[in-house]
């Protein structure tokens, strides 16, 4: 059975404190193995403020953008290296083999991807879905376990 989580998200303030709660959850988990979570959902659904709500939530300070432009942005952050990608103007998925994408994935390292569905199959599978729709002028987040990470997450959260 796969693991399942929801949360209706009021505002945007809500929403960076679930991303706050979510990064709490997983670094409670014990392993240093890489954690991948696949952010979906349609423009403007919250994908970025939930990224924000995370980065911040371990303690960063300074200024959390979407990185529709450089394809990923780097934190590091205590022992954790946070990698958020956003891949929306992807042209070609070749062009992550040229920046070394495999290499994101190390122990360690938490990747939040958006609009994973353009890297193809050069991406490292997710250990959760985390799926923003629109529910009138707030948001609802599914989170879907895809691996044991994931359903380990989850679990920090109920």
């Amino acid at each position: 059975m796969t693991e399942r989580f929801t949360q209706y998200i009021p505002h945007e303030n809500a929403m960076c404190a679930f991303g706050k709660q979510l990064i709490n959850a997983i670094c409670r988990l014990p392993s240093r193995q890489n954690v991948t979570l696949y952010l979906n959902g349609d423009l403007g659904a919250g994908k970025t403020t939930l990224s924000r709500g995370m980065i911040q939530g371990l303690g960063y300070s300074g200024n959390v953008k979407s990185p529709t432009y450089t394809l990923v942005e780097e934190y590091a952050i205590g022992e954790k290296i946070i990698y958020h990608f956003d891949l929306y103007r992807l042209a070609d998925p070749e062009e992550l083999e040229f920046m070394g994408i495999r290499d994101y994935f190390a122990d360690n390292t938490i990747c939040l991807i958006e609009w994973a569905e353009k890297g193809a199959d050069l991406l490292s599978p997710p250990d959760l879905l985390v799926n923003i729709g629109y529910a009138e002028n707030a948001r609802n987040i599914e989170l879907v376990a895809q691996s044991t990470m994931g359903q380990q997450i989850i679990q920090q959260l109920t």
